[in-house]
């Protein structure tokens, strides 16, 4: 198989990772190849070496395989060191869209970053990834991207044993906030302005230094919170070491799509708290890009000036989403220039539908329906509303390209995480079928991927699987 690598960060510092190799697995074997995706690459995934890649067991000419370095705030926790303790970066490819981005395999083995783990990854959550990163993909998310899937051969030992498994994973980047805060954190100005130069050039051409680049992070990041907010997405897991600088969506552990809305739904095991909860997830951000901009300020000749023009841009954070977010619901109630009133608007229907129970994606798919009724206990309040909303003359056309007809459902994930489990691999590939075709209108085949699930059926926790 031969893979144009163009390799950039690997010239960086040697500090800001471990130049290594993936720990070859006993049998590789290929789950799925990403053909659209590797055409993009113009990667050869028919190759007959294609699962011995893709397990690490072979490594491509051309390739500069590492690991990178970071730190981060865990649940608001500072740890000064984390990095790449189970993912190996083969290298970097320009596609024929002319965006560079990185070839990542994730479960690759141990690195000197893996904390006494294992550095491998079981199926379930390979799986998970692969079929959550895509629907977000077809969903029109900014978002990391699934190239292929394969099996080890070995088993991994978590609560029980599974089978092993290898996510190949392509991102724009693989820089995150906790990249820039390790080199902070340590003092390393050097390190910090070689990564600051690095992004400006690779993802943020125009940005004269760092006060610009923070703007422009600030703004993909808000932008891109609104997005999963109108989606029903609650990410799971946003510590800073999981805030992609390219403004992607990245690392899909505890994630979830709602089913029943309530603003306070949290899914992941972990997020005990619910400091990761649905409605906190704009807060969180902000809060991310204040550490963001905290490790920028070594950087800036005058401390107290930095300080103040990076507080300021941290504040316009809410703002910024507000925006972004009034812009994605109001499509998805039809409204092609949304106005501040239309939020009381868009805030009702919310809160009718948490106080109901009402399917988050069922109840906008159906608006234009009589469907949408059969999704309130009271009925009486949500006609009241929909009068409202019919007074302001909807755009159905809009509506269709706004609300998704599929989501990857937690119910049908886990179905489909059970039978690959046993070597079935035929609910993985039927759920990728219709989780990639997000708004075609419903057939006979693709109906059951819409529907909700039963109160037996109902996921109530979600497991980062490390």
């Amino acid at each position: 198989m031969r893979i144009a690598f163009d390799n950039s960060y690997a010239k960086l510092p040697s500090r800001m990772f471990t130049a290594m190799p993936p720990t070859p697995v006993d049998t590789p074997t290929l789950i799925a190849a990403n053909a659209d995706l590797a055409a993009l690459l113009g990667v050869d995934i028919d190759s007959p070496e294609a699962a011995s890649i893709f397990a690490g067991n072979t490594v491509p000419d051309g390739a500069a395989p590492l690991a990178q370095v970071y730190a981060g705030h865990q649940f608001g926790n500072w740890n000064p060191q984390l990095g790449d303790g189970r993912a190996i970066m083969l290298g970097e490819v320009v596609g024929t869209d002319g965006i560079r981005r990185d070839i990542q395999l994730k479960g690759s083995g141990p690195t000197p970053y893996s904390r006494q783990g294992d550095g491998r990854a079981w199926l379930g959550p390979v799986l998970r990834e692969y079929i959550v990163s895509e629907a977000m993909h077809a969903l029109g998310v900014p978002t990391t991207r699934a190239l292929a899937a394969v099996t080890t051969g070995e088993p991994v030992y978590r609560e029980d044993v599974f089978p092993g498994a290898i996510i190949t994973r392509v991102a724009q980047s693989h820089i995150r906030v906790g990249t820039f805060q390790y080199f902070a954190a340590r003092g390393d100005v050097e390190a910090l302005q070689a990564l600051t130069d690095h992004v400006i050039a690779r993802h943020y051409p125009d940005a004269a230094g760092p006060a610009d680049l923070l703007d422009q992070v600030i703004a993909r990041y808000a932008a891109l919170i609104a997005r999963w907010m109108s989606l029903g997405f609650i990410h799971g897991v946003m510590n800073t070491d999981n805030v992609s600088i390219a403004g992607e969506t990245i690392d899909y552990g505890p994630c979830a799509f709602m089913d029943v809305f309530h603003p306070q739904t949290v899914f992941s095991a972990i997020d005990q708290f619910g400091r990761y909860a649905y409605m906190n997830q704009p807060g969180i951000g902000a809060w991310n890009m204040a550490q963001f901009a905290t490790a920028l300020i070594p950087l800036m000749s005058d401390r107290e000036e930095a300080i103040t023009t990076f507080t300021e841009a941290v504040h316009r954070f809410p703002d910024m989403h507000e925006a972004e977010w009034l812009k994605r619901f109001g499509a998805k109630l039809g409204l092609a220039a949304p106005s501040a009133k239309d939020v009381s608007l868009i805030n009702d229907l919310l809160d009718l539908m948490a106080r109901d129970g009402a399917d988050f994606t069922h109840t906008f798919a159906q608006l234009g329906s009589e469907k949408a009724r059969d999704q309130f206990l009271d009925r009486d309040a949500f006609d009241v509303w929909h009068l409202r909303w019919q007074r302001r003359d909807p755009d159905t056309a809009l509506m269709a390209q706004a609300n998704p007809q599929i989501i990857p459902r937690n119910h049908r994930v886990e179905a489909m995480i059970t039978a690959g489990r046993e070597g079935d691999y035929a609910p993985f590939h039927a759920l990728l079928r219709a989780v990639t075709q997000p708004y075609a209108a419903l057939t006979d085949d693709t109906a059951k991927y819409a529907r909700a699930p039963t109160d037996d059926e109902r996921v109530q926790r979600t497991f980062c699987g490390t």
